[in-house]
């Protein structure tokens, strides 16, 4: 009898753990809730971006140039919510954990934004491709909306753990601390050699920002919307 409660007790915590990790994706978060708070103004005078380059239109906000957009603050657990839409061949992308700004790229971890049906994207390597952590893990049972066309992103971030949502469905789990190769991942995929700082390493206190107009491709983003997580 002692064996079987302690076998139940055993299954009960891990559906239990089950369950959290299920709860913390947040899939459709009410953002019109306690502690939702839009991230940028509409003038842009709460980011930081070299000036010129972003611009604010009706609350639509695009990039002239490949420079990133970011937040004035920083953060360490949250759920960033938002709508993107693509061009022809968009590769842009949403950066969180970022501790530089200026060389952001092995100092963040970048959740891909991309044109899938583009010939160059649609035939690039799944970790290159849209919902993916970039260099890293790709996605899966995603349904990404065309060029012209909005898509929702939900992006939880706890601890190492990364929830990905596009579109209304979990598409990508990513434990950075599984990540602890420069060079490979741990499904044996490379590593392109300019993410040079293994994710299990990077700091989880940083920015969060948006990539701007990536090989002469535009992107919009519009209702970003951010929320503290305890």
């Amino acid at each position: 009898m002692k064996t079987y409660k302690i076998f139940a007790t055993a299954i009960i915590c891990l559906l239990t753990i089950h369950s959290f990790a299920q709860d913390t994706a947040y899939i459709n978060p009410d953002t019109s809730g306690p502690g939702w708070i839009t991230m940028f103004n509409r003038n842009l005078s709460n980011a930081l971006y070299p000036a010129g380059v972003w611009s604010d239109s009706a609350g639509i906000i695009t990039a002239t140039k490949d420079e990133a957009i970011w937040s004035k603050d920083e953060y360490d657990n949250f759920v960033l919510d938002l709508d993107f839409m693509n061009a022809d061949g968009t590769n842009s992308g949403v950066m969180v954990h970022a501790t530089d700004m200026k060389n952001w790229i092995p100092h963040s971890v970048e959740i891909q934004i991309a044109d899938d049906y583009s010939k160059e994207w649609g035939s690039a390597a799944p970790t290159w491709q849209c919902a993916a952590i970039f260099g890293h893990q790709a996605a899966s049972n995603k349904t990404l909306n065309r060029p012209g066309q909005w898509n929702h992103y939900t992006i939880t971030c706890i601890g190492r753990k990364i929830w990905v949502v596009l579109n209304g469905t979990l598409v990508n789990t990513c434990d950075m601390s599984q990540f602890t190769s420069a060079k490979t991942n741990p499904d044996g995929s490379a590593v392109p050699s300019w993410l040079s700082n293994p994710m299990a390493t990077l700091p989880l206190h940083g920015h969060i920002g948006f990539q701007g107009k990536h090989a002469g491709v535009p992107i919009w983003f519009k209702n970003i919307k951010v929320k503290r997580l305890d």
